[in-house]
């Protein structure tokens, strides 16, 4: 292996240590806070602590039971599908309309709402996952069955043995 093949293989490695970490943290963050909410406080509880305080505006009260039952099974589940690296993209998909829903309810109520401690870490992790190219994920169970789906192809296709998977491959 040259230096130059050898640097690359190295950023790459790299690239999917880092997508592994942003997404564990991301996950856990989501996936513990809907722990809490689904199996603690309770779906019912979560709408009436954190959403029912808006019907004061202008949204109807039907919309904030609503976001308020289905976000704690939202967190719960994209945050365990992020954790997985299955369905990443779905999964970051739905934790940013709940980030979107959370700054709009926080700034409806307070203008200037300083959403740096709580929103801005996750939107930034988010980000960073989503931005990266999604071959680079190599630990992810999106990758893994993607060389399944993959190698099942290859097999049907006509050729009588699938290719061998090189050390460097997974």
């Amino acid at each position: 292996m040259s230096q130059q093949e050898l640097i690359k293989s190295t950023a790459t490695i790299d690239r999917a240590w880092a997508i592994l970490f942003a997404r564990l943290v991301l996950g856990l963050i989501f996936f513990m806070a809907g722990v809490m909410k689904v199996f603690q406080l309770g779906p019912l509880n979560h709408a009436r602590k954190y959403f029912l305080p808006f019907a004061d505006t202008f949204l109807p009260v039907w919309s904030l039971w609503a976001m308020g039952v289905v976000i704690p099974f939202v967190e719960l589940i994209a945050g365990a599908l992020v954790i997985l690296g299955l369905r990443v993209r779905e999964g970051l998909v739905a934790l940013g309309l709940v980030l979107a829903v959370v700054t709009f309810g926080h700034l409806l109520h307070e203008p200037l709402y300083e959403f740096h401690t709580h929103v801005i870490p996750r939107l930034a992790l988010l980000l960073f996952v989503f931005m990266l190219p999604r071959a680079d994920d190599r630990f992810s169970l999106d990758r893994v069955l993607a060389r399944r789906d993959a190698g099942l192809q290859y097999e049907t296709s006509g050729h009588k043995k699938a290719q061998k998977l090189k050390p460097g491959d997974f």
